[in-house]
Order: structure tokens, then sequence, then C-alpha cells
């Protein structure tokens, strides 16, 4: 059964699938990671490896989507009927699940610490008292838990209105005032005195600072910076007519995240050195640091309230790709069973999520693997789920779609030359498998045995 739901434009499907892209990812984990590892020369090595593999990755992911016109699993089992092939999309779903249970968790915080910048509370304190803060906060189990439940409540609500009436409407507005939000806040951060030192750190590489790990981190963070490896893409453009463009689509979002991730180092990084921060702060980076920085500059409860909201939107917008791939299959396109499932599955990821959004408070003590829940949820889906779904998308296309319907659907729309096509091919058959089972096998510390 096709799906019968369609994006009304170009225009809406680019906005929310770049909304599914640009979200923690982007925002929270680039500044970060680009901040552990060299600074521009990061940058420099993730934009090639964006194009190398997360884009031809995104337009294989395209390709099974508007093929079939069918939902992660049954995208999969049309082409592959009777095999193994459609646990592709399963995967894809039980890692959306996962992912999606300690993401909301995230998105309670930056809930929490939107309220409390909008109330005062992040006004007058020192670095030391906001790291202090930022500990209190996610070890309160009544707050962590009321916080995810209202996150994840909005997500439920934009998803049981539908592809048009809630994604498409929700993308739309938050997607613009994304990047309105954040132009406001790089002009302030640029105006700083010392910025110039944070636009350096940021732009101009560093040779000297390019490690082994340096790459990997870069080549990581390409493919799941685009929502590639868990089938959401397959699922998002199974909503597109054959008229629609996809190499200019996957370009287009290709491009919207880099100028996130740009934007995002041009936001921080100026504002970080202009206070003789550490741009290494890690995952805090956000929580501990941004604050401390905001409330030393003029107007900065406003500048740090207006950074808030526009993590919640990306937050939110990643949210939503992660639970309509889980609500697709079983809803099949009927209204009815899309209200019904996104109700039952979102408050399936709460229940599932309640020992993530605890384990930095009443269960911070109990560990799987050395790692406390929230850690081991995520070092299942980036660092195992996420690169083996990748993986088998990889391997499927090629080996499972006669070449001549995947020139077709790239042709279908666009006047792709033929030399494009056969490098896209290329890349998509030899170069990001090998690229893949590196990051894979680098997460899982085989590699380091070899150094």
């Amino acid at each position: 059964m096709n799906q019968v739901e369609q994006w009304s434009s170009k225009l809406a499907f680019i906005l929310a699938a770049a909304g599914s892209a640009i979200g923690l990812g982007a925002i929270w984990k680039f500044p970060y990671v680009a901040g552990t590892s060299g600074g521009g020369i990061f940058f420099i090595i993730f934009i090639l490896f964006t194009l190398l593999v997360g884009l031809p990755l995104l337009l294989a992911e395209f390709i099974i989507g508007r093929h079939t016109h069918k939902d992660a699993i049954g995208a999969y089992r049309q082409l592959a009927p009777n095999s193994f092939w459609p646990w592709i999309g399963k995967l894809g779903i039980i890692t959306c699940f996962i992912l999606l249970s300690f993401y909301s968790v995230v998105g309670g915080w930056i809930i929490i610490y939107l309220f409390k910048a909008l109330t005062g509370e992040l006004h007058g304190l020192s670095e030391e008292q906001y790291g202090v803060l930022f500990g209190e906060t996610i070890s309160n189990p009544y707050l962590s838990i009321i916080a995810q439940f209202i996150f994840l409540s909005i997500v439920i609500f934009v998803i049981a209105k539908g592809v048009q009436n809630g994604i498409e409407w929700a993308s739309k507005w938050m997607m613009p005032l994304l990047f309105i939000i954040f132009l406001i806040l790089i002009i302030r951060s640029l105006t700083l005195e010392g910025a110039m030192e944070g636009i350096i750190f940021f732009l101009k590489p560093d040779f000297t600072n390019v490690t082994s790990e340096t790459v990997l981190f870069a080549m990581g963070q390409s493919f799941f910076a685009l929502s590639v490896g868990v089938s959401v893409m397959v699922t998002y453009s199974s909503y597109l007519s054959k008229q629609e463009n996809l190499p200019q689509s996957a370009f287009s979002i290709v491009f919207l995240n880099l100028l996130v991730a740009f934007l995002a180092g041009l936001a921080i990084f100026p504002a970080v050195f202009a206070f003789h921060l550490k741009p290494n702060a890690g995952p805090v980076l956000l929580f501990h640091v941004l604050p401390t920085v905001f409330d030393q500059i003029p107007f900065g409860t406003i500048f740090l309230s207006a950074f808030l909201l526009l993590f919640l939107f990306a937050t939110l917008t990643s949210a939503f790709s992660m639970l309509e791939i889980i609500v697709a299959p079983l809803s099949k396109g009927n209204e009815h069973k899309r209200k019904k499932y996104s109700i039952l599955m979102g408050l399936a990821i709460f229940i599932v999520g309640i020992p993530s959004a605890l384990s930095f408070g009443v269960l911070s003590d109990f560990q799987l693997f050395d790692k406390s829940i929230f850690d081991a949820a995520d070092f299942l889906v980036s660092n195992i789920l996420m690169p083996l779904g990748a993986l088998l998308i990889a391997t499927f296309v090629p080996l499972k779609i006669p070449k001549n319907v995947l020139w077709e659907e790239l042709c279908s729309g666009s006047n792709l030359s033929r030399r494009l096509f056969l490098l896209w091919f290329t890349l998509i058959r030899y170069v990001a498998p090998v690229a893949i089972i590196i990051v894979f096998l680098d997460a899982l510390g085989i590699l380091k045995i070899f150094q």
C-alpha cells in the first residue's frame, strides 16, 4: 500500500528534511567536537566527508523512499521481498526509538534552561555556579521527567497532525526562525572585544592539529549530522512526487546543514574566546560555558533566551523525524491510526526514556558496561546502530537496486549528467562503505589495537 500523504512543495520537503538533520548534531555536538578536535582543520575535514560520504548516503535513502513511496520497512520489503533486507528499516525504527528516548531528555533540559533564562535564574552566577546549577538540574528526578514529558508531548502533537498539517507546518515556521535567531546571535558574538581569536580558531586551519582522531571524529560527524543510516530520509522521501529533483534537494539539505554548522561556530567560538573560556569544554559547552558568556554582555538574558529557543526548535525538528519513522509503518497514511499510534508510541518512548532521565540522579550509581544508562543508550545508537544502518544502506543500494533504476530515479525531475551519476555510484559503492567501516571499528575501539 503506497503512502497517501505528500509534501505540498519541494521547499516544504527541504525544510522538513533539513530540520531532521539540523538538530543536536549540528548545534550541540558540532561546536564541542570541533572545539576538542582542532577547530578550523576539523571543519574542513568535516565538509569533505559530508560531501564524499554523507551526501551519497542521503541520495541513496532518497532513491529508496521515492522509488517505492513506502515507509522504512515497506520500502525494503518491496525492493527485496522474502529476504533479511527489510530489517534495515526495522533497525532504523529501533534506533530512532532508543535515540528519541534519551534525546527527549536533552530536549527537556533545553526547556528547563529556557524557563530559567526567561525568569532570570541564569543571571548573576559565576562560572563555577553555572556548573553546579547544571548538575543540580539534570539530577532533579521530578524536573527531568516532567520536562522530558513536555518535550515529547510537543512532538506527539505535531506528528499526530500528519505530514502537511504537522511536520510541514512546524518546519516552515521553525526553520526560518532558527536562521533569524542565529544571525542575531552571530552579529552580537562578532562585535565582542576579542572575538577575532575565536574566528581564527574556527576558520583558520592549523595542520599541526591534525590527528587520526580528528579525521575519524569528522568522518563520524559527517553522516550522523545528516540523519543518514536510520532510514528517516527513506520515510520523508516516500512523500515526494516523481517530479521532484532528488540531487538538487540533497545538495540543498547538505548546504543548509553545513551552513548551520558554520553559523553555530560563528555564534559560539568568538564569544567563548572573547571571555577567555575554553572551547574544548565538551558536551556541557552549551549548558555551562555559554550561560557564563551571555551573562557578561549587555542584554545577555535576551540573547541566551534566543539561543535556547533556537536550540529547542532544532531539537524538535529532529525529534519529529524520529517519531515519524516509527508511526508511519503503523498508520500507513490513516489519519485515525496516525493519532492513536503517535500517542501510544510517544508514551512508550517516554517510559523507556525515564531511566535515562534519572541516570544523572537517583540512578547515577547504576552502570551498564561502565556507563550511565544515558551514556550507554547514546553509545549504542551513535557508535553501533547508526554506523551499522549506514553500512547496510550503502551495501543495499548498489547490490539490490538495478543500475538503470538508480539512473532513472536520479534523472526523474532533474538533468543529472552521466558523469555525476557514475561519481555518485562509485562513492556509494566503494568509498562510503570503507569510510563507515573505519568509523565503526574506531567506535568499537578495535583500531586502537593497531596504534
